[in-house]
Formats: C-alpha cells, sequence, structure tokens
C-alpha cells in the first residue's frame, strides 16, 4: 500500500475510533456513573456487575481495535472473576471485585476523557481532509448555489462570492488536505500511545495476573502429574506385574515338573521366557512413555525427529537451537510436540505436516503445521491439555487455523540453554 493510501486508511480509522469514543463510550460511561449509586438502595448490586461487564467487553474490543490500527498493543488488566453460585451473595461480591478493581475505574477514566483527548489525535486528522474536500468542492462550482441561497460563504478566513475566491478557497483546501493526510499516521499512534497509558495493565496488575496463570497452571500441573501417576499404575498392574506374576506362577510348576515332565516343563520354561519378554517391551514402552531415552541421550530436536520418522504422515523437521535444554523444559516441549502431531494424524485429515524448533532470546519456539482441513479450536481438549502442559513453565500457545487451512500451532516456552552446542538442519 502507497503512502497516501496508508494516510487515508490511517485518517478513516482515527474517524472510527472518535465516533466509537462518542456513541457507546459516553453510553457505557454514563451508565456505569448511574448505577454505581443504586448499591445503596440494592438495585446496583444486580446492575453495577451487570453494566460492568458490558464495560468491561467495549473496553477489551477498544484494545483489540486499537492495537491492531495503531501498532500499540494494549493487554486487558482484567483477571476472570471467579464462579460463585446465583444469589444475593454473589451479586454483592460481584460488586465489591468491580468496584475495588483498579482497572475499572482506569476504564471508567479513559471513557470520560478519550472524546477529548481522541478529537486532537484520531479526528483531527480526517477532519483537515473533510475540510479540504469542501473547499476543493467549493472551487469545482459548489459555491454557486450556495451563494445563491444564503449569499457569502466563508470558509475559514475566505469569503468565498465569486470564482476568484471559489479558486482561493480551492487551494487552501488541498492544503488543508495535504495537511490532514501527512498528520494522520503520526497521530494515530499518539492515540494508541494515549490510550494504552490508561488501559494497559499496571505493574501490580501484570504482577496478579502472573500470578493467577502460575497458581492455575501449578494446579492443572498437579492433575496431570496425579493423572500421569495412574496411567503408569494401571499400566504395571494391567501389564508388566500381570506378565511376572504368570512367570512367577510358571517357575513354581516347572520346580514341581521337572523331574517327572520334562516336555510339560520345556512348555512351561518357552512360555515363561515369553512373558519375561513381553513384560520387559511393556516396562521399555512404560519408561519411552515417561521419558523417551533419546530425549535423553540426543536432546530434543533428535527426539522430533524420532516422532517424525514413527508418524503416519511425512513430517518435515527443520530445527536452529543453541545447545541443550532443562530436562523439563526438553520433556514438556517434547510431550507437546508429540500431543500436536497425534492431533494431526486424527483430525486434521492433512497429508503433510512441518516442525519448526528455534531457541533464541531466551524462548523455545516450536511451530506445528500441517496442510489439513483447518477449523482447529484453541479450546478443544487436546490443544488445552498442550496449553497446560506448557503452562507450567509459564509458556503460551497460539493457534491459526482458518477454515480450509493450514493449521499452525506455536508454542513459547521462556528458556535458557545450558551448553554451546549447535543443531542446524
Amino acid at each position: 500500500m502507497r503512502g497516501w493510501e496508508r494516510s487515508g486508511q490511517a485518517a478513516f480509522n482515527g474517524l472510527v475510533l472518535y465516533v466509537l469514543s462518542l456513541v457507546p463510550g459516553l453510553v457505557l460511561f454514563c451508565a456505569m456513573v448511574t448505577v454505581i449509586p443504586l448499591v445503596g438502595i440494592g438495585v446496583g448490586l444486580a446492575l453495577v456487575p451487570l453494566v460492568a461487564a458490558k464495560l468491561r467487553r467495549y473496553t477489551d474490543f477498544q484494545r483489540w481495535l486499537i492495537g491492531r490500527w495503531t501498532g500499540t498493543a494494549i493487554d486487558s488488566p482484567h483477571l476472570d472473576a471467579p464462579r460463585r453460585p446465583a444469589g444475593r451473595t454473589s451479586w454483592w461480591q460481584d460488586t465489591v471485585d468491580v468496584l475495588s478493581d483498579p482497572a475499572t475505574w482506569r476504564d471508567l477514566g479513559w471513557l470520560l476523557a478519550n472524546p477529548v483527548v481522541a478529537a486532537f489525535t484520531a479526528f483531527l486528522p480526517a477532519a483537515f481532509i473533510l475540510e479540504g474536500v469542501y473547499g476543493v468542492l467549493l472551487a469545482a462550482g459548489l459555491w454557486v448555489p450556495i451563494h445563491d441561497e444564503i449569499g457569502t460563504e466563508w470558509y475559514t478566513f475566505v469569503p468565498v462570492s465569486n470564482w476568484a475566491t471559489a479558486a482561493a478557497a480551492g487551494v487552501l483546501g488541498l492544503v488543508y488536505f495535504a495537511i490532514g493526510m501527512r498528520i494522520a499516521r503520526p497521530l494515530l499512534r499518539a492515540h494508541g500511545v494515549w490510550s494504552a497509558r490508561l488501559l494497559e495493565p499496571t505493574e501490580k496488575a501484570r504482577l496478579a495476573q502472573r500470578v493467577r496463570r502460575l497458581t492455575e497452571s501449578r494446579s492443572d500441573a498437579l492433575d496431570a502429574q496425579a493423572a500421569e501417576l495412574r496411567r503408569i499404575e494401571r499400566d504395571l498392574h494391567d501389564g508388566a506385574q500381570a506378565r511376572l506374576v504368570a512367570m512367577g506362577m510358571s517357575l513354581g510348576a516347572i520346580e514341581h515338573l521337572l523331574e517327572r515332565d520334562p516336555a510339560r516343563t520345556r512348555e512351561l520354561l518357552a512360555a515363561a521366557r515369553a512373558d519375561s519378554a513381553r513384560a520387559l517391551a511393556e516396562l521399555r514402552d512404560l519408561v519411552r512413555g515417561i521419558h523417551p531415552p533419546v530425549l535423553a541421550d540426543r536432546g530434543l530436536v533428535d527426539a522430533i525427529r524420532a516422532l517424525a520418522l514413527d508418524h503416519p504422515l511425512p513430517v518435515e523437521v527443520t530445527a536452529e537451537t543453541t545447545g541443550r535444554l532443562d530436562p523439563p523444559v526438553e520433556s514438556a516441549a517434547y510431550f507437546a510436540t508429540s500431543e500436536l502431531l497425534t492431533n494431526v494424524a486424527k483430525h486434521a485429515g492433512a497429508r503433510q505436516a512441518w516442525v519448526d524448533v528455534r531457541h533464541g532470546n531466551g524462548a523455545l519456539r516450536i511451530s506445528v503445521t500441517d496442510d489439513g482441513r483447518g477449523g482447529a479450536s484453541p479450546d478443544g481438549d487436546g490443544l488445552r491439555g498442550v496449553e497446560r502442559r506448557i503452562g507450567a513453565f509459564d509458556g503460551i500457545l497460539a493457534v491459526s487455523s482458518p477454515p480450509g487451512g493450514p493449521t499452525i500451532v506455536t508454542l513459547e516456552i521462556p528458556c535458557a540453554s545450558s551448553s554451546p552446542k549447535t543443531s542446524l538442519s
């Protein structure tokens, strides 16, 4: 997009932001300051949480829209409210939570001040451009019917009453138009910076959000650990333990039949040997499910390549990593990648998959891409499980899966390498 097109788009975006600040923004502000005093007579206990929810949705939408149009990303400072049973006690606690949350008051302050500030940041370029267009229209002949109807039309400081003054208005309109186009993008960025001052989380809010996420991820990790221990116990009980019990019984029978029935003894020895081989294979599979030997011996990249070789679809692995990572991080990344590749095989309808592993700037980033049908939901059990697994390390998961594909799932885990070894492929 050329420069003048970007400037025109910026002016239009600013105009939209200004209109939104006037219509829904001021309406929500007035609604909120109206229902807060009603808490004293009880009605506000039901209305304050309701209006606050609308306010939060609107400001979160503004954060997203401003971030997209101005380039200034604005995170939401609001924490998810705990679930409570419905009733008067819940109304009271919800109202207390809303009114004691500093983010609520910062949102209200932004709603009140934004129409004034946005008039000089978001709306001003559009005003110059529209005024400039009006001046050009006057020069093109619009001044004639206006003059016939109301007489002299003042265009800022130019009295338009003939073609000469209309031409002067047209020249001035071009100047206004050029000014509006010139200031559109800088002022839109300034609007994003101003909005971020009030709408983004404070350091205290960021710390609270981080504590909340770590608490939730810790709980999820403990639940996952307990489930994994139950799985290991079940696999041992139903697999290797049963094999070893059967082998012990066979050896006991062999002890009694050794001298009396050599043929039967040989059969039982063969069965015991087969049971021991199966028990050993099951134990190896179990250990591989807990921590694959290739992961411990060769590292994350080679372990993912081993996953790719065993996958039913062609999987291309590219990697750029620096050194080995902490074993817990490697393990979490390995099993998360394994789960993502399993999802590709089961649900994507893909013909091929790609895995890209990179480590840099203190973070491990793994992207799994497939050429399947798309439409993957981040709220599905599989992806939620991956998110919980890496959440224990303060990791994040991003999903891009438009209908028709491709699907790209990227996970990022903050970590540092522990050796200077580099793997490239």
